[in-house]
C-alpha cells in the first residue's frame, strides 16, 4: 500500500473512532480541548455576558433556550432527522441567532454520531459520557461541501462541547471557545 492510500486509510479511521465505555473521551480529546471544558463555566458567563447587549427580541430567545429544564439523555434515542441552528454568543458580535438547517444522527452500534448536513458552517462528530444530564462532542468543523477532517487535526477544525437535553424533541450542544467569531457558540437542535 502506498503512503496516499494509508493516509486515506488513517484518516477514515480516527472519523469513525467509536465512542466507547466510560473514559474513552479522556483519551481521544485533545490537551487544547481538554483546557476549553475546564474554562467552560467561566466562558461561559463571559459570553451570556457580552449577549445581553445585542438584539433584545434574540435576547429573549436566548434567555428562553437557557431557561429550560434539563432531562438526562440515558432514556431516549437521539437518532434521526434534525433541524439545527447555530447561536453565537459573545466576541466579534454580543449575539446572532441564525437560521434552521438540517442535521441527523446516527449510531453505529457504538454511540451516537452528528452530523450537520446543510449551512456553511457544518460539523461531525461522537459523543461521549458526561454524566446524566451532559454528554461531551467530539467534532470537527467544516466549510461548506469541504471535507470534515478527522478529531485532532488542530485547533482550527476541532470542536468541543457539552451536549443538554430539554426534551424528547429538544437538545443543544455548547461549544466553549470556538475558533472562530463568538466566545460561545450553541447548536440547538428540535424534531
Amino acid at each position: 500500500m502506498t503512503l496516499r492510500p494509508m493516509l486515506a486509510v488513517a484518516g477514515l479511521l480516527c472519523c469513525t473512532l467509536p465512542a466507547l465505555a466510560d473514559g474513552e473521551v479522556q483519551k481521544l480529546i485533545t490537551a487544547a480541548d481538554k483546557a476549553r471544558l475546564d474554562k467552560y463555566g467561566e466562558t461561559r458567563k463571559a459570553a451570556l455576558a457580552e449577549a445581553k447587549a445585542g438584539n433584545p427580541g434574540e435576547v429573549r430567545q436566548l434567555d428562553a433556550l437557557l431557561a429550560k429544564p434539563l432531562v438526562a439523555f440515558s432514556d431516549k434515542d437521539l437518532t434521526g432527522k434534525w433541524q439545527c441552528r447555530t447561536i453565537k454568543v459573545g466576541g466579534l458580535s454580543p449575539l446572532v441567532i441564525y437560521g434552521w438547517f438540517k442535521c441527523r444522527v446516527t449510531d453505529d452500534g457504538s454511540g451516537w454520531r452528528l452530523e450537520k448536513l446543510t449551512g456553511s458552517q457544518r460539523t461531525k462528530g461522537r459523543f461521549f459520557d458526561g454524566g446524566e444530564k451532559r454528554a461531551i462532542y467530539l467534532g470537527s468543523g467544516s466549510v461548506n461541501n469541504d471535507q470534515a477532517k478527522p478529531y485532532g487535526s488542530g485547533p482550527r477544525t476541532d470542536q468541543v462541547g457539552y451536549a443538554f437535553r430539554n426534551s424528547a424533541g429538544e437538545w443543544r450542544i455548547e461549544f466553549p471557545a470556538p475558533y472562530y467569531e463568538s466566545k460561545l457558540d450553541i447548536m440547538e437542535f428540535k424534531r
